[in-house]
Parts: structure tokens; sequence; C-alpha cells
């Protein structure tokens, strides 16, 4: 049978999701292989070093840097807090002294009678990783992390903002052709991740904000809304680091794009469940994408036909979903209907491979294999 390979979004109903969870730097596993673990519960967790301040000692007692030894009244190492005095001169019949007090709460880390600087160090900052999904801890990366095993649905997006969050799902239009306004965003929405149909609006996503919700899916978000919710363009480096309140992943990609009836129906099948989502996107070399991790009960059971196979990922054949990126039907869903072999002229004059696909409306129309992307159900 005729095939080729193309870059493909998953949305799967059950698989085997592995997930990695890495300290910034070595510090403490928190828990041992074979634990079941919750989405909440933290895994490793390691101090980050704190700031360093650098504080002119010998010029604030106006004596020579090499002298300053003399007048510090904490040695290195030594806990400090803000305002406490650091070093003093002994002054003229015990008046008229100087006094060098510290900017911050932390530690003296080193003292230099060359430049006559007290270098002073911020308290550490506490970093928790957590399990990020219910699961099972399949491996241990000693001081470093841990590897978290579970089974459920998994759906990756197109685009998103903002890190990692977990929720319960609640799927608040009727449709997904239907777009998730402010008004549908509701008090008992506090903590819920929010699904919405084919446009997520500034209105609905600051007011969502307001009420407390987690994040939001939805299917398409117009670039201008984006650029008012961050306050900046967005460029091609990874998003997820943003901090406006939420999570948005968007499933389809900017415009009013309804949501792919597949996706939609799914999550609409996992509503009320305790949901995982990242926002966090790389469209360039490394491609990370956001995604939706719903695990599901434990007593799941995993046929042979949920196993992946990697060696079929991105694999097109006749009947494969696919999804259209480009104009004029960007955003459409499809099957492949005919694979092609010779290459054939585009109106460019450029000679590439092309596909026939079929789209959801019984429409046929040949495109660029580069065009498509697969959507591995």
């Amino acid at each position: 049978m005729a095939h080729a390979y193309t870059p493909g979004l998953k949305v799967t109903e059950g698989m085997t999701i592995q997930k990695e969870r890495r300290l910034p730097l070595e510090g403490e596993v928190l828990v041992e292989a074979g634990a079941a673990v919750q989405a909440e519960d933290v895994v490793a967790k390691a101090d980050l070093p704190g700031n360093v301040q650098l504080l002119n000692v010998a010029n604030l007692l106006s004596v020579p840097a090499e002298e300053i030894t003399e007048y510090m009244l904490k040695p290195v190492g030594e806990p400090i807090a803000k305002d406490e005095i650091l070093a003093t001169t002994k002054g003229l019949f015990g008046l008229f002294k100087s006094q060098a007090r510290s900017p911050i709460d932390g530690t003296i880390e080193a003292v230099s009678d060359v430049t006559g600087q007290v270098i002073l160090r911020e308290p550490p900052v506490p970093v928790e990783v957590k399990a990020y999904t219910d699961g099972t801890v399949t491996e241990i990366a000693l001081n470093e992390g841990v590897t978290v095993e579970t089974y459920g649905t998994y759906i990756q997006g197109i685009f998103g903002v903002g890190g990692e969050t977990i929720g319960s799902l609640t799927v608040a239009v009727s449709s997904p052709s239907d777009g998730l306004t402010a008004e549908r965003i509701l008090p008992e929405h506090r903590d819920h991740i929010l699904v919405g149909g084919s446009l997520v609006t500034t209105d609905a996503i600051q007011k969502a904000i307001q009420q407390g919700v987690k994040g939001i899916i939805a299917g398409g978000i117009d670039d201008a809304d984006l650029r008012e919710l961050l306050g900046y363009e967005l460029g091609v480096a990874i998003t997820g680091s943003e901090e406006i309140g939420i999570t948005l992943v968007i499933t389809e990609g900017f415009g009013s794009i309804a949501m792919a009836e597949q996706t939609f129906t799914l999550l609409k099948t996992r509503e009320g469940m305790k949901t995982s989502i990242n926002g966090a996107t790389q469209i360039r070399a490394g491609v990370v994408r956001p995604e939706i991790l719903i695990p599901l009960a434990p007593e799941t059971s995993k046929t042979a036909s949920d196993a992946e196979d990697d060696t079929a990922k991105g694999l097109l054949e006749i009947g494969s979903s696919v999804r259209i990126i480009r104009e004029p039907y960007f955003g459409k869903l499809g099957r492949v209907a005919e694979l092609p072999v010779e290459l054939q002229n585009l109106e460019t004059e450029a000679q590439v491979r092309v596909l026939r696909v079929e789209l959801e409306n019984g429409q046929r129309t040949t495109l660029p294999r580069a065009n498509v992307e697969a959507i591995e159900e």
C-alpha cells in the first residue's frame, strides 16, 4: 500500500504515557520506584542558590580595602538579617562610628580585602517538581528526578501559552463551533479547566483569570487577542513560561476555527475528570506541542491495539486522518484518499509530491504533502 511520512498530532483515546519530571539542578528525589503518585504530589525538590549582592563596605566605612576584615562583625558563612550591622568603625572616643548594614536577608558569601566589598547571597529559592499526572513512578534518576507512567487520554494542540496546571475538566459550550465568551465563565468554574469551541476571546480569558479558572482549551484564538493578553508580540521562542494566571491550549490554530469534532467529542466524554495541561510550545527544531493529559482509572485495560508503535509515527496511508495547515483549507480535517507517486507541478512551477484528501463534507482536493499533518489516533 502507498504510504508517506509527515509531522503528526496525537488525539488518542487511550495510550501509555511517560513523563520525565526533572529538577533544574541536583536535589532530592522524594519517592521510590513503583510508588503510586497523584498529579499534585511533589516527587523531587532542590534549592536554587539565591541572588548575589555586593556591598562596598570599605566605602561605607571610609577605610582602606585591605583593612575591612578588622571591622567585620560577622564571619563568612554567617546568616544575616536585613538592616543588621555587618561592620563598624571604632569611632572617636566611642562616638562618630561608621556602620555598614545588610540590605538583605541572607548569608555572607565572601569578604574581599582587595576591593573592599562584601559578597552577600540571598536565601536559596526552593524548587519543587510535581508528578503532573496520576500514575506510577517507573524510573529514578538519582538526585535529578523521576519518570511517571500512566495510561490515559492524550491530545496535542497546535499552540499554547502558560505552564503546567491541573484541574477538573468542564465543557463550557454546547458544540465545537460555539465560541467561549465571558458570559459562559461562571464562579463555579474556579480551579477547573474549561473546554471552549471555535474561539476564545480576550474578555473570556480575563474573566476566567478573575474567576480562578486553571486553564482553557479552545479551537482558536485571534492573534490580536493573544498580543493584548501577553502585552507583547510573541516571537518564535518556546512558550510556557508566561505568568498570566492561566494556561491556554489551542487545538486548531489562529482565528475562529471550530474544534475538531473528534477532539471535542473525546473531551466531552472525559468531562469531570482530573486533567493536566501544559501550554509550552516550540515550533522550530526540537518541536514541543501543548498537551492535554487525562489519566484513566487503573482498572482500564490496555489492549494490543493500544500499544504505540514508534515506527508508525507520522505514517500516512489511504484512510489516515489529517489536518490541513495551509490556506485555503487551513484547519479543515479529512482523510487521505490517494497518495500519487508521481511529482506534480504547482502554480509556482515547483514539482512536489502531493496527496488527495477527502474533507469532512465529502469534497476532494489535491494538496502538497507538506500542507498536512497526520492526526495520530
